[in-house]
């Protein structure tokens, strides 16, 4: 795959189940406030080391709130040579509506 393909929640969640990474590229406070069980908070800070510990043929979705970030952010992984990487439609918002049992607030440290 030389690009990302967009998805819908459902295909996300049996990419999810099959073992696929979630990144989350919102802000630390939106991620906190509630994002998809089991994603990595991904930004400027994480990201290298992200790239550098990834496996580069293990599926990526990526999640922003609705669907278009994470389009941009899909690009860019795809360009640094993840070979499966998908944009989830809809974003986080849809995938709360979907999947609101699939949703989870981050911890405080």
């Amino acid at each position: 795959m030389s690009e990302f393909k967009r998805i819908p929640p459902e295909q996300a969640q049996a990419l999810r189940e099959s073992g696929a990474v979630v990144v989350d590229v919102r802000d630390p406070q939106s991620f906190a406030m509630g994002h998809i069980t089991g994603s990595r908070h991904l930004d400027n800070h994480s990201l290298h080391d992200f790239i550098s510990a990834a496996d580069l043929d293990a599926p990526l979705i990526v999640s922003c709130y609705h669907g278009n970030s994470s389009q941009s952010a899909a690009a860019y992984l795809v360009s640094q040579g993840f070979s499966e990487v998908y944009s989830l439609d809809g974003g986080f918002e849809l995938w709360r509506a979907t999947y609101p049992e699939e949703t989870a607030q981050a911890t405080p440290e």
